[in-house]
């Protein structure tokens, strides 16, 4: 882990090598690295740090074969002997995943007087192809016949300094993709680190193996039959994954998203009625079918699936259960063939869901769909239905509009199953329609309280921890806002319903410790009053996000900010932004790296 790119084409390589990193330095990164048949060897320059400083390193280097690699550390430290590319004797390898017998095959390796340099699991890799070639000569089969023997999660795309002009590349469990070009072909993890060169974009299966020249590609599966796998035109924009105006990614995302909803939104933009055939053509038979739901998913995405469970059971009247997915496929569970499971993912690789999704197919749960913003993804092609939140790319590693967009499908998910059921009258359809519709422009409005915004985040830069209040559907909003401060600033934050206080967070609070809370204007506001007024008897300082009509004063020690409509139940998504934007500004203060958190992968591809 973390990203791959590869080349093997008529022109020099080595810019489009480095410029796709760049490109894929939003999954996160600890080191960095390339290596490319220069003249009769192989040359290799490897970094810790940013890709900047690769580039540098290989200012001088040309050719028109070469892999390279930003390394998220898994098996060894981030340092220079751990990262990618590992060369053994003529071949040099680069590798997403984990190989989980890496263990035997460095003893089995060793034992016929291989020498590891490096702490990697990666390393086997590149001994096992290096032994296989002295059977089988040929790379293409011989990367075949090595990655047989790999158990685990990998992607990887080798080179061979006695076979210049050819790349060979593998897939199983971690994203890869080929690009079709004019003059050469590539592959990489992802197609925003290939829109330099083409749109036309390959995405390999499971097992499958390939071979790229800069005039043909050749692809065979696991049993090594010859297959074709169709050419797809990816949609990005080159745009769409630049800075532009802004200072960071997370900064230019959070203000994307009142566009990101509109195009989420846009296939019921003009409708007066809601149609199950949104999420696919089988909907309305496996909707009507669903007498519950369960929702997988992890990290940001776990916490929509929270926030959609109160309007799964409010207005669709379904009981819904929402699974951490990577301790949902390790417990006992009881399969129920008439439960709908939703899978939740941003990039539809995150490899912890996709493992859950393909457990509970495993299990008999066929009635499937996946909430996603990648078409071409596995979650994607592994689901009976499919919603495609279309919130455009997603670069800074703390997701925001990735989770307000798949609020808006879970909303529209919710508003199906209650049209099916019976449950959802034609005079609240069309309100909530109207509601949807409106949002971009109610995100508009929140999001010009950011200078506001900015002056309360001046007050955290020096806490060390926080505290998150939300009661009902708002309680998911304050365990994502609490995630978000420690994402980016490092601040230590944690989330409760605010009913909660008095069994033990209570003796946490002290002035020391600012408390945040979510306050909409709905029926459960009464009883949050009451717990803000347990945190300032004890002295705790508070910073309310009300609504407008709100009635909580703002006296010493309670600051408020009004957001300018309450929004009913599509309020979760107006509230989240202030939670987004006040983590964003704290780290500005701060000083952290915003769109690349330490320790942290955008794509998690790994258990």
């Amino acid at each position: 882990m973390c990203g791959i790119v590869a080349a093997a084409a008529r022109n020099n390589i080595v810019p489009v090598l480095i410029e796709g990193l760049k490109k894929l330095e939003y999954r996160g990164y600890d080191s960095a690295g390339l290596a490319a048949i220069a003249g009769s060897g192989i040359e290799r320059v490897r970094s810790v740090g940013r890709v900047a400083e690769l580039e540098s390193q290989s200012a001088a280097l040309s050719s028109v074969t070469g892999i390279a690699h930003t390394r998220w550390a898994t098996h060894g430290a981030p340092s220079e002997r751990n990262a990618h590319p590992h060369v053994s004797g003529n071949i040099a390898v680069v590798h997403n995943g984990i190989i989980e017998n890496y263990e035997a095959l460095r003893d089995e390796l060793a034992a016929k007087g291989y020498v590891f340099t490096s702490d990697t699991d990666t390393e086997s890799i590149a001994h096992l192809v290096e032994e296989t070639l002295k059977s089988e000569p040929d790379l293409f089969p011989a990367v075949r016949l090595a990655a047989r023997r790999l158990v685990g999660a990998y992607a990887i795309a080798v080179i061979d300094r006695r076979q210049p002009g050819r790349v060979v590349v593998a897939r199983e469990g971690s994203p890869l993709l080929l690009g079709r070009g004019e003059g050469g072909n590539y592959a990489a993890s992802d197609a925003s680190a290939l829109l330099q060169v083409t749109r036309n974009m390959v995405y390999l299966e499971n097992g499958d193996i390939a071979e790229l020249t800069p005039d043909s590609v050749r692809i065979v599966d696991s049993a090594g039959c010859a297959v074709e796998r169709p050419v797809t035109v990816s949609q990005l924009s080159a745009d769409a994954v630049e800075l532009g105006k802004f200072r960071h990614y997370m900064q230019k995302e959070i203000f994307e998203q009142p566009d990101a909803l509109a195009n989420t939104l846009e296939m019921v933009g003009g409708s007066k009625t809601i149609q199950p055939g949104i999420f696919g053509a089988e909907a309305a038979a496996i909707l009507g079918e669903a007498r519950s739901i369960l929702i997988l998913a992890c990290g940001t995405s776990y916490h929509s699936g929270l926030t959609a469970r109160y309007w799964l059971e409010a207005i669709a009247g379904l009981p819904c259960t929402v699974e951490i997915a990577s301790e949902y496929r390790y417990r006992t569970s009881v399969a129920n063939p008439d439960q709908l499971v939703v899978a939740i993912s941003q990039s539809g690789e995150t490899a912890d869901t996709l493992a859950a999704l393909r457990h509970a197919k495993s299990l008999g749960q066929g009635k499937t769909l996946a909430i996603c913003n990648v078409p071409e993804s596995a979650i994607v092609r592994d689901s009976a239905l499919r919603f495609i939140t279309r919130a455009g790319p997603e670069i800074g590693v703390a997701s925001t509009k990735a989770f307000t967009t798949q609020l808006a499908a879970l909303f529209l998910l919710t508003l199906v199953l209650a049209k099916v059921r019976g449950r959802l009258a034609p005079e609240a359809e069309t309100a909530y329609l109207e509601q949807l519709r409106h949002l971009p422009v109610a995100l508009h409005k929140v999001l010009e309280l950011e200078p506001a915004i900015e002056a309360w985040a001046q007050k955290f830069a020096n806490k060390h921890h926080a505290l998150f209040l939300g009661r009902g559907r708002h309680y998911p909003i304050a365990l994502e806002g609490a995630l978000k401060l420690k994402e980016i600033s490092y601040i230590h934050a944690e989330a409760y319903p605010a009913g909660e206080l008095k069994h033990g967070p209570l003796a946490l609070v002290d002035r020391e410790m600012p408390v945040i809370s979510v306050a909409p204007n709905d029926t459960l506001l009464e009883k949050l009053k009451s717990n803000l007024q347990e945190v300032r008897a004890r002295g705790g300082e508070l910073y309310v996000f009300a609504d407008a009509d709100s009635e909580i004063p703002e006296t010493e020690g309670v600051h408020i900010l009004r957001l300018p409509e309450h929004y009913g139940e599509l309020s979760p998504i107006l509230h989240v932004v202030p939670l987004q934007l006040l983590s964003y500004h704290a780290a500005l203060v701060k000083g952290t790296d915003v769109d690349k958190p330490r320790n942290l992968a955008k794509s998690v591809t790994v258990e």
